[in-house]
């Protein structure tokens, strides 16, 4: 086993340095991106709560707006983004460490990123915004594993998508009460990925 690919659950990080020793630790990148998300959301809610009805509809509505990568919208977008954080001033500071964070994502190796990284770790236990200061230990806690995952491009996502597309279809099933019929349609819905890679194996 070479590389060892997890979410940020201290098990399985135990599990890797009991039985994988020799195996490099990844932190999938998907995990420890959310996590200041998370803190975001958090942050927004809370300041959602101190505007009037209308505005707390308004921003809940435009939650997608807030937590998209502020260069991937339009002019239009970017001044509705404005005028919500001139509204508040926390908000508008969570709202610049959540773009300096995911600028990180830019960094082409392990070294680059582990600058950016350090840095804004250092920056968000200095911000007085106790969610970036709670997001910043994590990061802390789990930083080699996140550094590594810029040394290398797997990912778990084939693995969550799957845990998810099974979960769906047990919740519109209502359940199952026999495993084989459980079993069977769980390989049926992915058949169609088998012959897939049949097909490109041929051409």
């Amino acid at each position: 086993v070479q590389y060892f690919v997890n979410d940020m659950w201290k098990p399985y990080s135990n599990i890797s340095s009991v039985w994988f020793k020799n195996a490099t630790q990844i932190v999938d990148k998907y995990h420890w991106i959310r996590q200041v998300i998370w803190a975001f959301e958090a942050i927004r809610k809370q300041e959602q709560k101190k505007f009037s009805k209308f505005y707390r509809r308004y921003f809940k509505k435009s939650k997608q707006l807030l937590i998209k990568r502020f260069d991937f919208l339009t002019d239009e977008q970017k001044q509705q983004v404005n005028i919500m954080l001139y509204t508040s001033p926390i908000l508008s500071s969570a709202h610049f460490y959540k773009e300096d964070f995911l600028k990180i994502l830019d960094c082409k190796d392990r070294d680059s990123a582990k600058s950016a990284m350090s840095d804004w770790i250092d920056s968000a236990l200095d911000s007085g915004i106790p969610q970036l200061q709670k997001c910043a230990k994590t990061m802390l806690n789990w930083l080699t594993g996140i550094l590594n995952s810029f040394s290398s491009s797997i990912t778990n996502g084939f693995t969550e998508g799957c845990n998810n597309k099974i979960k769906v279809l047990k919740r519109n099933a209502y359940g199952y009460r026999n495993f084989n019929c459980f079993r069977n349609r769980i390989l049926h819905i992915f058949s169609h990925q088998h012959c897939d890679t049949k097909k490109q194996a041929t051409v």
